[in-house]
C-alpha cells in the first residue's frame, strides 16, 4: 500500500485527515500530516518530511499531497520526489485525499493521477437551482 503524506500550511493536513476519518468511519493506515508552522527552517521541514516518508513507505512508495503549488510546503517536497518511490500532487482538498486513500493499491503514478482527478472532480460552482432541484 502506498503511504500518504499531507504537507500543508497550518493544521490543514490534520483537518483533512480528520474529515476523511469521519467520512470513512475509520483511521486509514499509512497516512500522516506535516504542519509547516512547526518548522522554523526549510531544512527542518525537509528532514521532517523525509522521516515521515521513511515511516510511511512500506515498500510501495509515498504520495505527497501539498496545499499550494509554488508555496513553501510544495517547494520543499519537490526536492524529495524520486522516480518510482515518491510522487507529489499540489492543491490538496478532501475529495483528492479520499480518492488517494481509496486507490492506494494502484501504481504510484496512477495514484497521483487519480488523486488529481478526484480533487478536480470535487470542485463545483453551486447554483441556487442545483440546491433546490
Amino acid at each position: 500500500m502506498i503511504g500518504l503524506l499531507v504537507v500543508t500550511h497550518g493544521n490543514l493536513g490534520a483537518c483533512l485527515i480528520e474529515g476523511a476519518e469521519y467520512i470513512l468511519g475509520h483511521t486509514p493506515e499509512q497516512l500522516l500530516a506535516l504542519d509547516l508552522t512547526h518548522c522554523a527552517e526549510r531544512e527542518e521541514l525537509r528532514e521532517l518530511a523525509r522521516a515521515s516518508m521513511r515511516e510511511l513507505d512500506q515498500g510501495d512508495g509515498v504520495l505527497i499531497l501539498a496545499d499550494i503549488y509554488g508555496a513553501t510546503p510544495c517547494n520543499t517536497v519537490c526536492q524529495l520526489i524520486e522516480t518510482d518511490r515518491v510522487a507529489a500532487v499540489a492543491g490538496v482538498n478532501l475529495p483528492m485525499l479520499l480518492k488517494a486513500i481509496t486507490y492506494r493499491q494502484e501504481p504510484l503514478e496512477k495514484l497521483a493521477d487519480r488523486a488529481m482527478e478526484g480533487g478536480q472532480a470535487g470542485i463545483f460552482h453551486i447554483s441556487v437551482e442545483q440546491c433546490h432541484a
